[in-house]
């Protein structure tokens, strides 16, 4: 028998502990083994919970139990849980995690603390979505060329309400909020963050990259507009929030920011609070993964397959590398990175600014790939909508800088969005 102690029985601890009871005829069969929910703590014991396991507002009580097998932590944060999760480990207990924010920052060095121990996290990224075996096993042959993904439903569904319904971005949050995708404090998601913690996660494992939240390019779908959303339907694009991780000939780049789609690929087409990854191996070559990245039934599954992974006795490098075998590759800065963009520059109408815009890029070093010209509700300004061909992130932002100098153009009159191929 295996015995399972719950630290946080919110919505998923709740559904994690049940799915064990009522399902345990078929997990028990397929672990090979009993796998029995024994203890679940939570802050308040005075709020009413929906299981049937004993509950206690002491974490020691599962911690250094040792009667408990496998730890689960679902309680959020990041020190916290850090210290409870390091303690579990010292005393020799398994361990199973869906917290993206805790091994966002600390996931090297709990696989360190971790050992030869088991240390899972299926759930932390994508919820219900089999992505981090599928990295750590069924690609493992394969170097890892590219991931890119949306991996926050949240943002996921404002943008698909301000693309199929012409809705504006503060109408589509509030609508978020009132149906719980959004928080009242939306910063984690609408930001960019939530995506960020989860692709540092994927990252480390395709590429070996320690890297944390504050060394990677981070942005959120706070600033896209109506007329963003305009030119990427006149241009066949889809406007999502993507969480990039692709490697070069110089390193990796890890970004994480709202970009337009072309409406061919297969990501553009995931609509609402979904989540859908890509995967390119280079012997594989391109993989799908699509689902349901956040809900208690959907993330407890994932936190499950990991109990059982664990009751089956495998184990393998928490990060997906041996120690001393690490990939060796490096992050690239912000600066290094190589894309294709879209702008928003709202201009004096009058002649000779078209050709003073395109001479300021082409001074730059960057060629234009489409140009679009729409009325703007501010007297006497119009709005150039344009793309461009590849060039570099410090090309891309120093032209912005040069146009913001332009008499007709002027401060804060520029947007930019990257387009993702």
């Amino acid at each position: 028998m295996i015995r399972v102690g719950i630290i946080g029985v919110g919505t998923v601890g709740t559904s994690v502990a049940n799915i064990l009871q009522e399902n345990s005829d078929i997990i028990s069969a397929r672990a090979g083994v009993e796998i029995v929910p024994t203890i679940g703590v939570v802050k308040n014991l005075a709020k009413k919970r929906d299981v049937s396991i004993e509950i206690t507002d002491d974490p020691s009580r599962v911690i250094d139990n040792p009667d408990i097998d496998i730890v689960v932590e679902l309680m959020g944060g990041v020190e916290e849980p850090y210290a409870l999760v390091k303690r579990a480990l010292e005393n020799g207990k398994s361990v199973v995690t869906a917290n993206k924010a805790l091994l966002a920052y600390h996931r090297y060095d709990l696989q360190k603390i971790a050992g030869d121990l088991p240390l899972f996290y299926e759930a932390s990224v994508a919820g219900g979505i089999p992505i981090i075996g599928a990295l750590r096993n069924g690609l493992s042959a394969n170097h890892i060329e590219s991931i890119i993904g949306i991996l926050n439903g949240t943002c996921n569904y404002m943008l698909t309400k301000m693309i199929q319904e012409g809705v504006s971005y503060d109408a589509v949050l509030k609508e978020a909020q009132e149906l719980g995708y959004a928080e009242a404090d939306p910063t984690f998601d609408v930001g960019g963050f939530d995506a960020a913690h989860k692709l540092l996660i994927l990252a480390s494992i395709a590429y070996g990259i320690d890297a944390k939240p504050e060394d990677i390019l981070i942005e959120g779908i706070e600033k896209i507009s109506n007329s963003d959303v305009s030119f990427a339907k006149e241009f066949g694009y889809e406007i999502k929030l993507l969480g990039v991780a692709r490697k070069s000939t110089k390193g990796v780049e890890i970004r994480v920011h709202p970009a337009l789609v072309s409406k061919k690929h297969a990501i553009a087409k995931v609509d609402g609070v979904m989540n859908a990854i890509s995967v390119v191996g280079d012997r594989v070559g391109e993989t799908m993964f699509y689902g349901p990245g956040a809900g208690g039934d959907a993330t407890a599954s994932s936190v499950i397959a990991d109990i059982i992974e664990i009751a089956r006795g495998n184990r393998g490098p928490m990060l997906g590398y041996k120690k001393g075998l690490e990939s060796g590759f490096e992050l690239l800065e912000s600066s290094e990175i190589v894309s294709k963009y879209y702008l928003k520059i709202k201009v004096l109408d009058q002649p000779g600014v078209l050709a003073a815009v395109t001479s300021t890029l082409a001074d730059g070093g960057i060629s234009i790939s489409s140009v679009l010209q729409r009325d703007s509700k501010v007297e006497n300004r119009v709005r150039l909508l344009l793309t461009t061909h590849f060039c570099k992130e410090s090309q891309i932002n120093a032209a912005i800088e040069q146009l913001k100098s332009l008499e007709s153009v002027g401060e804060g009159n520029i947007s930019m969005l990257r387009i993702v191929e």
